[in-house]
């Protein structure tokens, strides 16, 4: 197997990395804790707390998790929170005692809760109070026996969140329920002081359950062990060690933490090298993120195209032109190269394009900054981490030829929670089939031409809707565009492309006239439709299977 990819890594980066026994996610972090003690861990609305201070709420929830409510190794405990100091407290207190996290999108609907609590088996929740509502709807079809309920104000100075809670409440955003609850300050008071007892915690114990999107079905839960997320870590660490510096970096947290990709990169990787996680848990509108960066010296951020997008069309962070930035990292979804041009023009600062998935915890390819990289290239396989192309029947492609990406490394989850013949389906042999149409070059640096559910068939011909975003993205007069495939009786399937304005006088002709222009004929839009925004998942990716479906 070629891994013309290593030639390229900086002298400074290993090609492996490797794990000892006894290391597990809590344990990392107890040792950035004791090394930094004093040094601002995390930031949120204003609001500081210290590694000492983290490591020591921790500790007290992780004993009211374990003695109180008697949670043991290998139990789930669901966390559905937005991007607030309690959230880290809460996954770092759970690992502390072996019990396996349940990451939940804060903004599920009732029936989404009910699916992945049950299918979770999740024996406790800690949940933000605006959400009980429809916690209430459907708990008692859970085996959740305690639920941990907590406000947007309660790590705030008291009087501050004494205030935010009030205001929350007068606005009818705090919804009534007849719950039986544990407030999450009541849970800090039960726990203090009195310890916990440490469980034995091997590298392949199953550290988190993270739930894929469900875009296909039923969401499924990867079982990411300790193993696969702390390589994820070291492996980002890694890579990253020719740009940051230890104990000195701050990062931009606007990306969800339910997400794996902000959980493992900013919070596990970085605040792991002694940085300063600021939290943002409304970063839209686009104007709060702008005003973090006027605020606070960031110097490290990760975001997906779309807040890329968003930032560089904000006049006020335009005007702000940050220069702070060291690192860029986008993820999640394609990078287009107008996106990606602006916002270097803007700020000085290249973005990192990347890529990764919830099932390899998520990262194994990044673009390296010590050298120019090919346009649209998600970059090279991190250490330790093997790629190929391969076609149907799993044989390698000619080089430079699409197929479908594979991969392997510790980074790969178990299996998926319950799922032997969807585990058998995506990894075999070692290999994770990521479903992404993707190619390498001969340097090594890999490409993705697009999802394989996505692709459209035009006439006998494969369109990668990627490629037509990224041409009606580079129009100056477009903000943002999505592509899908409808029928058609005279080619099978005809491109029609949905197009948010950025100048109002934008017609249909002049894309029409844009795409001859830029495009073969058969990958041309035949159908246009103008829509004032576009469907997107809570981390940004557009949805194109609603704009399959009109849903």
């Amino acid at each position: 197997m070629s891994h013309a990819w290593l030639q390229h890594y900086p002298e400074i980066v290993k090609p492996t990395i490797e794990l000892s026994e006894g290391t597990h996610i809590a344990s990392v972090i107890e040792d950035t804790c004791q090394k930094y003690s004093s040094k601002i861990a995390l930031t949120c609305m204003g609001a500081d707390l210290t590694f000492r201070q983290f490591d020591r709420l921790a500790n007290d929830f992780a004993s009211y998790l374990q003695n109180e409510i008697g949670l043991r190794k290998g139990d789930r405990f669901a966390i559905m929170l937005p991007n607030v100091i309690q959230f880290p407290i809460a996954l770092y207190a759970a690992t502390k005692i072996g019990v396996i996290c349940v990451n939940t999108n804060p903004l599920y609907t009732a029936r989404e809760m009910k699916h992945q609590f049950h299918d979770s088996g999740s024996k406790a929740l800690i949940i933000l109070d605006m959400f009980l509502d429809k916690l209430e709807e459907i708990l008692k079809e859970t085996d959740i026996q305690t639920v941990i309920v907590t406000s947007i104000g309660d790590q705030l100075p008291a009087w501050k969140g004494a205030l935010v809670n009030t205001v929350l409440r007068l606005k009818g955003q705090i919804p009534k329920h007849n719950l039986t609850v544990v407030p999450f300050k009541e849970a800090l008071r039960l726990g203090s002081g009195k310890g916990h007892t440490k469980p034995q915690i091997k590298l392949e114990d199953i550290a988190v359950l993270q739930y894929t999107g469900g875009t296909t079905g039923l969401s499924k839960g990867a079982m990411l062990t300790h193993r696969n997320v702390v390589a994820n870590m070291m492996q980002i660490q890694e890579w990253s060690k020719p740009y940051v510096a230890k104990g000195d970096e701050t990062i931009l947290t606007a990306l969800p933490l339910y997400h794996i990709f902000a959980l493992t990169v900013n919070f596990l990787a970085f605040l792991n090298l002694g940085g300063r996680m600021i939290l943002l848990p409304k970063p839209v509108p686009i104007e709060n993120t702008a005003k973090i960066f006027a605020k606070y010296r960031i110097t490290v951020m990760t975001g997906v195209n779309t807040l890329y997008n968003a930032l560089n069309n904000c006049p006020q962070f335009r005007t702000l032109a940050p220069k702070t930035l060291k690192v860029a990292l986008a993820g999640g979804t394609a990078l287009q190269s107008a996106v990606a041009s602006e916002f270097q023009r803007i700020t000085g600062t290249r973005v990192l394009e990347g890529f990764g998935l919830t099932e390899a915890s998520p990262v194994t390819h990044c673009n390296p900054m010590h050298i120019d990289c090919p346009s649209n290239s998600i970059g090279l396989p991190l250490p330790s981490t093997d790629a190929r192309i391969v076609d149907d029947n799993g044989k390698d492609v000619p080089l430079g030829e699409p197929g479908e990406l594979i991969v392997k490394g510790p980074q790969v989850m178990l299996g998926y929670w319950n799922r032997e013949d969807e585990t058998a389906n995506s990894i075999r042999d070692g290999w994770l089939y990521t479903g992404d149409v993707a190619k390498m070059d001969e340097r090594g640096f890999f490409y993705i031409v697009d999802r394989k559910k996505d692709m459209v068939l035009v006439s006998g011909f494969n369109v990668y809707p990627n490629e037509i975003e990224e041409v009606l993205a580079m129009h100056p007069k477009v903000m943002e565009a999505a592509v899908i495939g409808i029928p058609d009786d005279t080619s099978g399937e005809a491109v029609k492309a949905f197009v948010v304005k950025k100048d109002d006088t934008l017609t249909e002709a002049e894309l029409r006239e844009w795409c001859e222009k830029n495009l073969t004929g058969y990958k041309r839009p035949r159908h246009y439709s103008f829509e004032k925004e576009l469907p997107k998942t809570n981390v940004g990716k557009i949805l194109r299977r609603k704009l399959r479906t009109g849903t």
